[in-house]
């Protein structure tokens, strides 16, 4: 696939991902209206919607083709920008701009960013329980939601949090760094990706396979991040640049430098890509994808 194209079809697809969580959403209406129009605002914001396009991608992987992998989509990136609305508050990196605009808290204040993210944060298990209605396999969509639950919760992405606001300004070892990573970031995308290969019909072994590639995804993402908080500016990035700097947090940069920190990234999604050939089925499209992640820009 040339890269122009896989350019255009990436377009072409986060457009659909986007349609698909889009027709999740709730109204913003009723008396609490503010909250509704908090987690609608910060939905609409943008962003790459790259979890639930890894989720839809590996669902097709292993042969899936129904719906009801469709709440689960709407889910994760719910839960993802809960995630994002809570991450920008002043007890945490307290950042005013996000995909280019004003952060939740910003504009609609501390209180309602905080309902807003726990709004977001129910409603994704609301939204995801929607998938029996689709699926006639309750067992898969009962798998589903329990990782979509433990890779969220305090074994998953908060526990990762937890992590980084305790040692936030304090030098962090790089097994912790490495703990916060897996968690904080790489947590959301294994449950992305082992849901779609849940919900297609994979075995026990290919889903372990699965996790495993979804970890070093999310490891050579969160490097990556770390690097664009340097080398990038504040309108490509679409949020402050050095606010990791601004927030003495230790990151994969600080500790290794930047040279080893961008050979970290080709590796690990090398690493990554060689997981998913090793799986049966074939998503060339996918494969272009987890590339992408080493040459991004925001």
């Amino acid at each position: 696939m040339k890269n122009m194209n896989f350019h255009e079809e990436l377009s072409g697809r986060t457009n659909e991902v986007w349609k698909i969580v889009e027709s999740f959403l709730p109204a913003v209406e009723g008396y609490q209206s503010t909250v509704l129009e908090a987690m609608d605002y910060s939905m609409r914001a943008g962003g790459k919607r790259l979890r639930p396009m890894l989720m839809q991608e590996t669902y097709r992987l292993f042969g899936g083709t129904g719906k009801e992998i469709e709440p689960f989509m709407a889910a994760i990136e719910m839960i993802h920008t809960s995630s994002l609305i809570h991450d920008d508050l002043p007890c945490m990196d307290n950042d005013t701009l996000r995909r280019g605009l004003p952060t939740a808290w910003v504009k609609f204040g501390y209180d309602m960013a905080v309902l807003a993210g726990d709004g977001l944060l129910i409603y994704s298990m609301e939204t995801a329980a929607k998938a029996l209605d689709f699926s006639d396999r309750p067992d898969r969509v009962a798998t589903a939601m329990g990782i979509l639950a433990q890779k969220t919760g305090i074994f998953g992405m908060i526990g990762g949090q937890t992590v980084d606001v305790e040692l936030a300004g304090k030098p962090i070892p790089g097994d912790k760094l490495d703990f916060i990573y897996r968690l904080k970031t790489g947590a959301l995308l294994e449950a992305s990706m082992m849901i779609g290969a849940v919900l297609g019909g994979a075995g026990e072994d290919e889903l372990k396979a699965v996790e495993e590639m979804a970890s070093k995804i999310g490891l050579a993402f969160q490097i990556q991040d770390d690097i664009l908080d340097v080398t990038s500016d504040a309108k490509t990035l679409g949020k402050p640049v050095f606010s990791d700097e601004k927030n003495h947090k230790t990151t994969y940069v600080t500790l290794e430098g930047m040279e080893q920190a961008k050979k970290a990234v080709e590796r690990i999604s090398e690493e990554a890509v060689a997981c998913l050939q090793k799986l049966p089925g074939e998503n060339g499209f996918l494969e272009e994808l987890i590339r992408m992640l080493v040459n991004r820009e925001k």
